[in-house]
């Protein structure tokens, strides 16, 4: 027979299993290529600067906090858009980052989640892009973006220049990144005077040059948008621009050349990308040259709102497009064929908009190329419809693409009917006829990708809820786990006939009833269910759900973790305790409480900090004390492990603000501080995992150890009040400790602790101590806020280079309670609205799914760090 101790590991392992997130692509291949076959420019010069917001650049005296700041930031690329270009925002899409923006500014697709897994920098899966499209693509730039498209492409088609990753150091001056690009254009432009192949290469028809410029968005990240720094960054990169079509002209001599200026993606005030923060996801698109149409008036009604009337060009006409439909103008001006993967829309397929073309075949060019756009997207329906239909048993197609007239392909009668217009010089009517078919066909791919939806639904609650019972029946009923075990063979052989998302909900319903349908039928049998203990738990039912949807909450609304903090600490001790327990320990009392109260207060602050250099110190003195008390009441043995973390503590304090006061002067991070640094940084994070570190058996010497330890990476990583967190909050989970032993009733005697561990038999207050157990994991999470910040880590690398029986139990029915909390999550997933919601909706799921995981990793490593150190329950009482 099973012990409990492996019954509890069985079920944890299968609930940790469960908790994961598996992620797949929705890239397709296999997709028919198609193109206008006419160009309107011979080449294409493509220019992204990487986090350039749109508002920054074109505003005049955007920088008024900066005294000498010019009125006009970008003066060439103003002059291009007053003059002899088309402009608008082009509109990104979360995550807000350099490898998506990319992809769909290239690919004209919008990147697969599965690249998350690969730090937004790998190819997942290979794709078709622009660059594999041309005959020849030249590309300057980071080694961050340039080599994914080179990956998946037809070899020797893109050629790469990169600087060396090492020269991506924040604390230097960026734009010496976008100059190495303009030069090492020029250099190459220099040498194809001597050399006749790469100047055939150079001036063969549908060639692109890719200019990656990467200085805006390090030096954003570095000193913020609305610095000085960003402002000469932005100067810099026009300057690259003018220059860059001086060479062309200078080294063409003619006028075959298109232009595209945009951005990846923006920045925050903050200096952060990758949510759905507006500042991040509108991105200025500027085109010029051949092929382009020059500016055009203002519409009625007006093209411009509150974003853009600051700008002074309300009197120009502003045509906005989604960042994937750049891959499709560009493809339309030099006359390849569109990537397959492309979901853009051409803006000039719109019959009752200006678009960005000015075609040589006038309207009857942009109507062929409002087709190709038609027939790009229904070749990509046409795919995944297949898919589907040869995956699906009872598959029944997007009606308005069904096929209809003795074909199957869908958009068959469609097509035929917008050729026959443009036959017929029905020009208007053929784009229109295109633009319907192209909003049909995406509303058809979203159809497909969202067909097993409301299944999945099903399939992912009947296993939430499965899971729960499966939990409970596990902790509350262990003895029936062999005979539970005994029944799942036949279970399994057929279980792999189903999909995979069916296996979790059989497979715990199965277990459930194996495992309650006895007890319960006896139960029942006996009549021992009365109505006041069905009330009770149904009122502590609603009373845990109630806490569990307050968390859920928490996640958009941190003034909950607060009240939380309120409710454990002061309402809880006076309302839910036996008045003996406290009187007997008032001075326990009123520390937990000072705890709770002292902790709720980092909710309420700002989540968007500045570094303050004096706010750090301040948390590390507050560790630092806490060490040296400490070090006065814990055992001889632990004296010397606590002095050595307090002098690293203070050493990490002197280092932070050596290197602070550096990088803020502009010196740059001296490397004695970068070495120092990683050295205390290092030794302290590794060493209370050591051996060494385990010479105490005291547990609170053994504790006092771990947060001197981490109180180091706290000091160093942290940019204002994390420090003072860390130690509040540590405060109260230790004093959390001492209140359940008070609570709970169980002195514990060294000698009977593995006895304990045996005979623990799960209690209704547990699910209290789940509830607490959860809020805290939460709070450890987004109790000072949710946002990123570079400062700390440039004070380390400043170049960028992308368990006992008892608490198993416990957390099990953590575990267990969570998936209320996910369950919520899940419905509130979405993908309509703004993107901020969309990408809040997916993290909040996933984070809600994956955070036990984490916690029973963390929690199994305190387990094993604590297991030599006699019991902590009533060994150091308060009174």
């Amino acid at each position: 027979m099973s012990s409990p101790k492996d019954s509890i590991f069985y079920l944890l392992l299968t609930g940790l299993v469960f908790h994961l997130v598996f992620i797949g692509t929705p890239v397709v291949h296999g997709m028919r290529s198609y193109g206008l076959g006419s160009a309107e420019a011979k080449r294409l010069v493509l220019i992204v600067g990487d986090g350039l917001r749109a508002d920054l650049l074109l505003t005049p005296n955007a920088f008024t906090s900066i005294p000498e700041a010019p009125e006009i930031v970008a003066p060439y690329l103003r002059s291009v858009v007053e003059t002899r270009g088309a402009f608008g925002i082009s509109h990104t899409r979360v995550p807000t980052e350099s490898r998506p923006g990319h992809v769909a500014l290239i690919g004209g697709m919008y990147e697969d989640v599965s690249a998350v897994t690969k730090g937004w920098k790998t190819n997942p899966v290979d794709f078709d892009s622009v660059f594999n499209k041309s005959s020849h693509t030249f590309s300057f730039g980071s080694p961050d973006i340039l080599p994914m498209f080179a990956r998946g492409a037809t070899p020797g088609k893109v050629d790469m220049l990169c600087y060396e990753e090492d020269e991506e150091d924040f604390t230097k001056d960026a734009t010496a990144l976008d100059v190495w690009v303009l030069d090492h254009l020029r250099g190459l432009l220099h040498n194809a005077s001597s050399d006749a192949a790469l100047n055939s290469q150079l001036r063969a028809d549908k060639t692109v040059f890719f200019l990656h410029l990467l200085g805006l968005d390090t030096t954003g990240h570095s000193y913020r948008p609305h610095s000085r720094e960003y402002m000469a960054n932005i100067a810099v990169v026009d300057e690259i621009v003018r220059q860059t079509e001086e060479l062309f002209a200078e080294f063409f001599k003619d006028e075959e050349t298109s232009f595209v200026f945009t951005a990846d993606h923006g920045m925050s005030k903050i200096g952060n990308h990758g949510d759905g923060d507006p500042d991040n996801t509108r991105t200025p698109l500027v085109a010029w040259g051949k092929g382009v149409r020059g500016p055009l008036p203002d519409s009625i009604p007006s093209s411009h709102d509150a974003y853009s009337e600051p700008w002074g060009l309300s009197h120009l006409l502003r045509h906005d497009v989604e960042q994937a439909d750049i891959a499709a103008l560009m493809s339309a001006l030099i006359g390849i064929d569109w990537p397959v993967n492309s979901v853009g829309v051409l803006p000039d397929v719109d019959p009752n908009r200006p678009g960005y073309l000015d075609a040589r075949g006038g309207e009857e060019t942009q109507a062929r190329a409002a087709l190709v756009n038609a027939k790009v997207m229904l070749e990509h329906y046409r795919i995944k419809h297949e898919e589907k239909k040869s995956h699906t048993l009872i598959y029944k197609p997007y009606v308005h693409l069904s096929g209809s007239h003795g074909s199957d392909i869908p958009g068959h009668r469609e097509l035929a009917q917008i050729e026959k217009f443009i036959d017929d010089r029905m020009y208007t009517t053929a784009r229109g006829a295109s633009a319907e078919l192209i909003s049909v066909t995406l509303e058809g791919l979203r159809y497909l990708q969202t067909y097993d939806r409301l299944l999945i639904r099903m399939i992912v609650t009947v296993a939430y809820l499965g899971w729960i019972a499966f939990g409970a029946v596990s902790i509350f009923l262990p003895d029936k786990l062999q005979h539970a075990q005994e029944g799942t063979t036949s279970f399994f052989a057929l279980a792999w006939s189903f999909y995979v998302y069916i296996c979790f909900p059989c497979y715990f319903w199965h277990q459930v009833a194996l495992r309650a349908s006895r007890p319960l039928l006896s139960a029942i049998q006996k009549r021992d269910v009365h109505a006041s203990t069905i009330a009770k738990l149904l009122i502590r039912g609603a009373l845990t759900v109630a806490a569990l949807e307050c968390m859920v909450v928490g996640y958009t609304h941190r003034s909950v973790w607060s009240a939380g903090f309120v409710a454990i600490g002061v309402f809880w001790p006076l309302l839910a305790a036996p008045a003996k327990v406290w009187a007997a320990h008032p001075r326990l009392i009123l520390a937990w409480s000072a705890a709770c109260l002292s902790t709720a207060i980092f909710p309420f602050l700002p989540v968007d900090k500045t570094e303050s250099v004096p706010v750090i110190l301040s948390g590390g003195i507050c560790m630092l004390l806490t060490g040296i008390l400490g070090g006065a009441v814990i055992p001889a043995q632990s004296k010397q492990e606590g002095q050595s973390f307090r002098t690293a503590t203070a050493f990490s304090m002197l280092i932070t603000d050596s290197s602070a006061s550096s990088l803020n002067a502009r010196l740059g991070l001296p490397r004695v501080n970068q070495i120092a640094g990683w050295l205390v940084f290092l030794i302290a994070s590794i060493f209370p995992f050591s051996k060494i570190a385990h010479g105490s058996t005291s547990p609170l010497g053994r504790i006092l150890i771990f947060f001197l330890g981490f109180s180091v990476c706290f000091v160093i990583l942290s940019i204002s009040v994390e420090g003072l967190f860390y130690f509040a909050f540590s405060a109260t989970l230790l004093l959390w400790v001492e209140v359940e032993a008070i609570v709970r009733r169980e002195p514990v005697q060294a000698n009977n602790h593995a006895k304990l561990s045996s005979a623990y038999k799960p209690q209704a207050d547990d699910v209290r101590i789940a509830i607490f157990f959860l809020f805290f994991v939460q709070v450890a999470f987004f109790g000072t806020g949710k946002s990123f910040y570079l400062e700390p880590v440039y004070r380390l690398v400043p170049v960028f280079n992308p368990f006992s029986w008892p608490f198993y139990c416990l957390f099990l029915v953590a575990l267990t309670l969570t998936d209320v909390m996910t369950m919520t999550f899940f419905f509130n997933v979405t993908d309509t609205g703004s993107w901020l919601e969309i990408g809040q909706s997916i993290s909040f799921f996933c984070i809600s799914s994956l955070l036990l995981v984490w916690a029973a990793g963390t929690c199994a490593i305190g387990e094993l760090l604590m297991a030599d150190t006699a019991p902590l329950l009533h060994r150091n009482k308060m009174d």
